[in-house]
């Protein structure tokens, strides 16, 4: 084994035109050398060629806004689901959830964001169940992005619905 190690080494150091040369010693061990001692029978070793790699030119990579540009319809559906368009959605505290219908599955890094009056509504998530907090009475459109970080990778039609909860004076 430590004859192998040796081996690996010194092909490793050294270069294609070396010679190396095997012999053994007053102790009776194999030993390899990059020069034949002097008053020792010492066999020249033939090594295979070694490999070698030609360097690659890197290609340039691509600029941020390549790498993030929006790729459209990346889904075949996305629309939310649980709304009410026909009668008024009743939510007392105005808190209410909706589910997003998405084919294919959701793909990492893209997550849900809702968008509530033309306007991003709530923390990104990855789950298709979201959650509204609060939502004040009356007429909304609610709609959902797919994003990837700040880019909008698609957007799902807006859904009108009416808001119906109690009103405290």
């Amino acid at each position: 084994m430590r004859s192998l190690l040796l081996i690996l080494l010194l092909a490793c150091t050294c270069t294609a035109s070396a010679q190396i040369y095997k012999y053994t010693d007053a102790s009776g061990n194999t030993v390899y050398s990059d020069h034949a001692p002097d008053g020792v029978q010492a066999q020249p070793v033939d090594l295979p060629p070694l490999n070698r790699v030609q360097p690659q030119t890197p290609s340039a990579p691509p600029s941020d806004t390549a790498s993030r540009a929006p790729a459209r319809n990346a889904y075949q559906v996305l629309e939310l689901t649980g709304l009410p368009t026909e009668e008024a959605l009743r939510a007392n505290n105005g808190t209410f959830t909706v589910s997003v219908l998405i084919k294919p599955r959701l793909q990492a890094p893209h997550q849900l964001r809702l968008v509530l009056d033309d306007a991003p509504y709530g923390q990104p998530s990855n789950v298709p169940i979201l959650q509204l907090v609060n939502v004040d009475r009356g007429e909304h459109r609610l709609a959902v992005q797919v994003i990837d970080g700040e880019a909008i990778i698609q957007q799902s039609p807006a859904v009108v619905f009416t808001l119906q909860r109690v009103h405290k004076p």
